[in-house]
């Protein structure tokens, strides 16, 4: 945890920072709260042009290029990147293998790949990813992905329109548009930031919206997400998710489908975390209409005081049992404003009882209310707590 309260007390000094490519990189020098070495700043501008690119400032020769097709390679570098990316392209990707963290500004630029992630971040380290004010930004990658090796001879993984295998910070105060066809929008094997005023609009009708294997934290932004996949879900962290400020609406609208690993139905859901979901501050609005289909499922509480989560689903129960919040180790509500509403099954299952456990007992158990809210009413369809 100091690591990422590290992390985050860096990221707010970008507010500073604005467009300012060295302030920029000299931010990311010291992100983490470590103590930057000396080091030259290398700027590095791509533009992007239909099927061919203009680099300038690569004067160590780290670019290559294959039409708009872009491999940045700085793995023994240690000197601090910043990539801009410009333009537009059809045809277009970039590839960066790096050692260290390092950042990429997004300066209006349009990339489709129809053979892979428009993005592909094979650094293990932090990923600053600024999108500068003013701009829009949009990456889509192809319905399907052609094999990928590194010098090795291994496969290169390759899991969304944007990837990264190290943590994203998502910051700045433009537009990114990201579409996924093939799996993911925007996948980390690591976790997620999400900071400032970025305007941040996830699609996908393959997979999951935002996919992160170590956590999700989302501080601020708008964020719109919206998955017509079956069996999908807006984000889906194999940690934890923590909302503590910004707009986020999530929209799924996929059915259940059989896992036959399972030997269960899976059904789609708008947040999807194997830990713990915390929700603080902001707005948070999750709408589900596929059969089966969830709000919240996670398979550790809900831990919710504050800001305005509102979630419904809309979806039958033929296959699955829809739920707005359903929570393993319970639903716990301290503040704020929450409503969960169901037109099947339950609004809120906090992981107590059973089919055969009483509706009555089970309504009593379904949330934790704690102090004095101004409203509360706990049906079993409904569940509305104010303060």
């Amino acid at each position: 945890m100091k690591k990422i309260f590290l992390c985050l007390m860096a990221v707010a000094m970008m507010v500073s920072c604005q467009n300012d490519d060295s302030d920029f990189t000299d931010y990311m020098e010291q992100g983490g709260g470590e103590t930057p070495p000396v080091s030259t700043i290398h700027t590095i501008s791509i533009a992007y042009n239909g099927n061919a690119v203009t680099v300038t400032g690569d004067d160590k020769g780290f670019v290559t290029t294959d039409g708009a097709h872009v491999t940045v390679n700085t793995a023994t570098d240690t000197d601090s990147l910043l990539l801009v990316l410009s333009g537009s392209s059809d045809n277009g990707s970039l590839l960066v293998w790096r050692g260290k963290k390092y950042g990429i500004q997004l300066n209006g630029v349009t990339l489709n790949n129809a053979n892979g992630p428009a993005i592909n971040n094979q650094c293990k380290k932090g990923l600053y990813l600024y999108v500068n004010t003013g701009t829009v930004n949009t990456l889509t990658d192809g319905t399907t992905y052609a094999t990928l090796t590194n010098t090795s001879g291994e496969a290169v993984s390759q899991k969304g329109a944007l990837f990264s295998e190290g943590q994203i910070y998502l910051m700045g105060n433009g537009t990114l548009n990201v579409t996924g066809n093939c799996r993911h929008a925007i996948a980390s094997d690591d976790y997620i930031i999400i900071e400032d005023n970025i305007t941040l609009n996830v699609k996908t009708s393959t997979g999951t919206g935002i996919k992160v294997n170590d956590g999700l934290w989302i501080n601020n932004g708008t964020i719109d997400i919206d998955v017509t996949a079956d069996a999908a879900r807006g984000i889906k962290s194999d940690s934890v998710v923590v909302i503590t400020g910004g707009t986020t609406t999530i929209t799924t609208s996929g059915d259940c489908v059989y896992d036959e690993e399972e030997d269960d139905y899976s059904s789609a859901a708008c947040i999807k975390c194997d830990r713990d979901f915390t929700m603080t501050g902001g707005t948070l609005t999750m709408t589900s209409s596929g059969d089966g289909g969830k709000g919240i499922n996670t398979s550790g509480k809900v831990d919710f005081s504050g800001g305005t989560l509102t979630a419904t689903t809309t979806g039958d129960n033929e296959e699955g049992k829809p739920k707005a919040i359903k929570a393993m180790t319970g639903i716990n509500i301290s503040g704020g404003t929450f409503s969960a509403k169901v037109s099947k099954s339950w609004a809120c299952d906090s992981g107590y009882g059973d089919d055969s456990t009483s509706d009555s007992d089970r309504l009593d158990h379904c949330v934790t209310v704690t102090g004095n809210p101004a409203v509360a009413t706990i049906t079993k369809k409904n569940v509305n707590i104010s303060y």
